[in-house]
């Protein structure tokens, strides 16, 4: 099986890496499709991998374009909402007719732009459950010891492929997962990111800081339920124990839980917040929805994306 990973930096590295070392006993091939300054930094150093399952840092095929490149079985795309154009521009040249496109993006409303590029293109779902960063010089750095990858045909239908790459995880240490309803599984992590990036990036504090606030619980769990009701208009309601799960993960006393999307605005980097608020909000201005909270936190990413500019 041949696998085209676009990216190489928190996710694509971590997984990436994760399937190369295991190559000798999977029988895959793994190439990088990467910009120029990544590429010489991967030659120089090879990619590094630091995590509580064990470091790694060894040797990989990274490339700059597809040109000379046989069409991969899988594209696993790896990139943040804001770059998805540029990305697939740079995998066309690659996708051939029995490519599958996964993206492994958070969120809903890449699949809308991937049909319209790609509309003859198998597209899977996935998700990433991961905590991981790429330090300046390239480091992949693994932060806990949660690396989930969840995947599958968008339909529920079997897949030999989908089976085989499930296969060529096997002998890593990651958790991957073939899901027979990966589009419900996109909306359960839609909502807890959606309640997580709304509260943390509107407070600018992680959830155990809210917390202490006189109003910070109510203001979690207003946001979350307003997420929960746009997934249940678009007829993907998170089940009564997981929306349990979600709720105790948000009122954890002491939690230094942000999501990414604060650590991004911190960096003074752009976010994906119109990927994944403004996602919400629109699909719940389709479904006349009322969600005071998560249009106030929309409005406060949306003054920040406007400073950038």
């Amino acid at each position: 099986m041949r696998i085209l990973i676009l990216g190489a930096g928190g996710i694509g590295g971590y997984y990436g890496g994760r399937l190369v070392e295991a190559a000798k006993d999977s029988g895959i091939d793994v190439t990088f499709l990467v910009r120029k300054a990544r590429a010489e930094q991967l030659a120089r150093d090879g990619l590094v991998i630091e995590s509580p399952f064990g470091n790694a840092a060894q040797p990989v095929n990274a490339v700059t374009s597809c040109e000379g490149l046989a069409p991969p079985d899988i594209i696993l795309l790896t990139c943040k909402a804001y770059a998805l154009d540029g990305a697939l521009e740079a995998i066309a040249p690659c996708v051939g007719p029995d490519t599958v496109i996964l993206p492994l993006l958070n969120g809903v409303a890449h699949f809308q732009i991937l049909e319209q590029r790609f509309p003859d293109t198998v597209l899977w779902g996935g998700t990433a459950h991961i905590g991981v960063t790429m330090t300046p010089d390239g480091v992949i750095k693994h932060l806990n010891k949660l690396h989930v990858i969840m995947f599958g045909p968008r339909d529920g239908v079997e897949s030999e492929a989908a089976a085989e790459f499930l296969a060529a995880f096997k002998s890593t240490p990651i958790n991957a997962r073939l899901s027979v309803n990966i589009v419900q599984d996109l909306w359960d992590k839609l909502v807890f990111l959606a309640t997580l990036a709304g509260s943390t990036c509107l407070m600018r504090a992680s959830i155990g800081a809210i917390l202490e606030t006189t109003d910070g619980r109510e203001l979690i769990l207003a946001l979350l339920e307003e997420c929960r009701t746009i997934a249940e208009a678009e007829g993907h309601a998170p089940d009564e124990r997981r929306m349990l799960r979600y709720t105790e993960q948000l009122t954890e006393p002491g939690s230094p839980s942000t999501a990414s999307m604060l650590r991004d605005i911190q960096r003074g980097s752009s976010t994906e917040a119109e990927h994944i608020i403004g996602d919400m909000v629109s699909r719940a201005e389709t479904h006349q929805i009322a969600t005071p909270v998560l249009r106030t936190a929309y409005t406060h990413l949306q003054a920040y994306e406007a400073g950038l500019a």
